[in-house]
């Protein structure tokens, strides 16, 4: 192209010239237009492209991917983890999703069985492959042997925002929207030996649904200041490294739009990134579709009438503060097996992916209601408050003093009940859990039902039928106690972090107060105080500490059903 424009450039310049004299002849201008021409057709050269440099590393496993080397059930972009979560990272990772156009995003998750404990069982991972994503509140997580975190600057907690600098060593975006996400990053600070260390990185926020993000990871340097080695794999995506391997090459494309995506997302170029991939997070339906089947279902049932109830105990002056205690039990409709108890979990249509569950009978869930002497003694109705209790407690939380209180000083009377999968009665089934995770689909579809239950006790509280026509809930001369007009909701620590899923399915709370909540569960539990006595019976069985933080990120896809 540089020779053709310099010849019509000459050309041009001796039209010029002869114009200027005015002995313009088709004599004089042929010579010049025949040789442009002859220039302008010439063949033009070719050269091969280049073949892009490589480490030896990546050179060797070109070899063996150009002779054929087979498709790892694993991600294989991240070497060097021993322990069987090595075959899971970096987690989350698209690598373990098929297609599906039967479902929002296209994809469905598709977890290998890898996952091990001290006994030999495997993790059957058959419910988590029902979503057609990853959770919007996972860590992601990398296995970097060597990585001194300081060194490489990466974002911390203490200052979030640098994660979205230009130069950034982690960068996340949104690969939907094209929006930064912030972050913070921390190596695995349970971790006893550096061969099981883990780097974790936190989205600062809840990712969008149905969305899909790109991660990379630049800079990152040793103890001693040296850059990290590049896994070979990873190494021929960046370089453009084209082999024969079909299923190597089927996840070219995505690469190179992950690579694109952080590259344009910062000042660097793709060549500064040691490592990179895609995940897709779940639809809305993937993960509260089920919560939302059963509400609907159930309340379809009930209409805008109160649940069958009996009250079985009434105790006057129970405690300070309380006048009047009434405990009793409410008729619920059952979506779990068997009787619907602790070790259950959803009773689904079919063995189908996109099964729903269906009702199996019904169950009785017990409440408790604590009336207090100002109610009792005044002659305005009491607001009516349901009370969520704390990590694997009771309903019988209300009567805490804080509780019994705040129902005295400000007219209010409290109702709870016990959270189905998550309460004292679950404590039994949560100790077997952890050790055997192939069973946490019973905590997490109990935990649905437990939100059901917290529905229909709404209702026995609000509707016509219910507590508010009850005798024990009506002064002697036939004028109510409680206000059924207005419901919210009061929940304190796991009241808190379920108490805001239950503000949004509920249609009848209208104001939730959520205490010391924390979210989530996959954050919270490694740095809670009171997960150490669990985390007694989690670690014989789970020994290898890089297992028990995969774990805790892959079961955050279940609870977010619930949380």
């Amino acid at each position: 192209m540089k020779r053709i424009s310099a010849g019509l450039v000459g050309v041009c310049l001796l039209v010029a010239a002869c114009s200027d004299d005015g002995g313009s002849t088709s004599d004089t201008t042929a010579a010049p237009t025949t040789a442009a021409a002859a220039e302008t057709t010439a063949a033009p050269e070719t050269t091969e492209p280049a073949a892009p440099e490589l480490s030896i590393e990546a050179q060797a496993r070109l070899d063996e991917l150009n002779g054929g080397a087979a498709r790892p059930e694993c991600e294989f972009l991240n070497d060097g983890l021993a322990a069987d979560s090595g075959c899971l990272v970096p987690y989350p990772s698209d690598w373990f999703t098929v297609a599906d156009s039967a479902t929002a995003t296209g994809k469905r998750v598709a977890l290998p069985d890898v996952l091990s404990n001290a006994d030999g069982i495997t993790m059957d991972m058959t419910e988590w492959n029902r979503n057609d994503g990853f959770s919007p509140n996972s860590p992601m997580l990398v296995y970097l042997a060597g990585l001194d975190a300081e060194a490489s600057a990466l974002p911390m907690w203490t200052d979030i925002g640098a994660s979205l600098a230009d130069d950034s060593p982690i960068v996340l975006v949104d690969m939907t929207s094209g929006d930064r996400i912030a972050l913070w990053a921390e190596m695995d600070a349970h971790a006893v030996d550096e061969a099981d260390r883990l780097l974790t990185i936190r989205p600062a926020i809840s990712l969008p649904e149905g969305h899909t993000f790109a991660i990379g990871l630049r800079g990152l340097v040793d103890a001693d200041g040296g850059a990290l080695p590049v896994d070979p794999d990873f190494e021929l995506y960046r370089a453009g490294a084209v082999t024969t391997s079909d299923w190597f090459e089927s996840r070219r494309a995505d690469m190179d739009a992950t690579l694109a995506a952080v590259t344009d997302a910062g000042d660097g170029n793709a060549a500064d990134f040691q490592m990179a991939w895609s995940f897709t997070v779940a639809s809305a339906d993937s993960i509260a579709g089920r919560m939302l089947h059963i509400r609907d279902d159930a309340l379809t049932q009930l209409g805008d009438s109160a649940p069958a109830y009996t009250v079985t105990a009434v105790t006057p002056n129970s405690s300070d503060n309380i006048a009047l205690q009434v405990e009793g039990t409410f008729t619920v409709p059952n979506y779990l097996t068997g009787d619907g108890g602790p070790g259950n979990a959803f009773n689904y249509a079919s063995d189908a992916v996109d099964s729903l569950p269906e009702q199996n009978g019904t169950v009785e869930a017990g409440f408790v209601c604590n009336i207090s002497v100002a109610t009792m003694e005044g002659t305005e109705p009491a607001h009516l408050v349901q009370y969520g209790h704390g990590l694997l407690g009771s309903n019988d939380e209300i009567n805490a003093g804080n509780v019994r209180a705040m129902s005295n000083e400000h007219n209010v009377v409290h109702c709870a009940t016990k959270w189905a999968g998550m309460s004292e009665d679950d404590i039994g089934n949560a100790a077997a859990t952890l050790g055997n995770f192939s069973t946490f689909d019973t905590m997490a579809d109990r935990m649905q039902q437990g939100f059901l239950n917290q529905i229909i006790l709404g209702r026995l509280m609000t509707r016509p039928g219910g507590l508010g026509d009850d005798p024990n809930f009506q002064r002697p001369d036939g004028t109510p106690l409680i206000d059924t007009s207005h419901l919210d909701y009061d929940g304190n620590s796991q009241g808190g972090i379920m108490g805001m899923a239950l503000a949004a399915l509920s249609p009848d709370i209208e104001r939730a107060v959520l205490g010391v909540p924390g979210m989530n569960y996959s954050l919270l539990l490694p740095r809670s105080v009171d997960f150490d006595t669990y985390e007694a019976i989690m670690q014989p069985a789970y020994p290898n500490d890089a297992d028990r933080t995969v774990i805790f990120a892959i079961v955050q896809m279940l609870w977010d059903r619930g949380e």
